[in-house]
């Protein structure tokens, strides 16, 4: 039987979801990124699972033969940080990331406690640049 991912893009609206979120501090910061990733990347930003807001889509394939589709970049208010997807991860910006500010990162995560913890301009460039970069690999015709 194949794998069926469970984040899946969805009807759900965007803003309900921004809305709900309790802390009013990360509740304004995520409105902040929505702001930031509707600039950056000209599209509608759409539900990913029940947490998780993306923008865009690629189509991947595994050398398992596994292949779906998913956001190009998006982020999630978590509980414990606000948490953004950055798809090709990390190695590529390791000039960017140094102007930053305090993060933490994953794979493709980019884990930040608080938006004033990060240059927002630095913060633009690397969705900018990440994006850019998953529109050639994926998306050129």
């Amino acid at each position: 039987m194949a794998y069926e991912l469970k984040t899946k893009v969805n009807d759900v609206s965007v803003e309900g979801f921004l809305d709900k979120v309790e802390d009013e501090k990360k509740r304004n910061d995520a409105f902040e990124v929505l702001k930031l990733m509707k600039e950056v990347t000209g599209e509608k930003p759409k539900m990913w699972g029940s947490s998780i807001v993306g923008f865009g889509t690629y189509r991947y394939k595994y050398a398992s033969g596994q292949e779906g589709d998913w956001m190009i970049t998006g982020f999630s208010p978590r509980k414990t940080s606000l948490t953004l997807y950055i798809m090709p991860g990390f190695g590529r910006y390791e000039e960017l990331m140094q102007k930053l500010g305090k993060y933490k990162t994953g794979k493709s995560c980019l884990y930040i406690n608080k938006l004033t913890d990060v240059d927002v301009d630095v913060l633009k460039t690397l969705v900018k640049e990440s994006v850019d970069y998953m529109n050639k690999k994926y998306n050129s015709a």
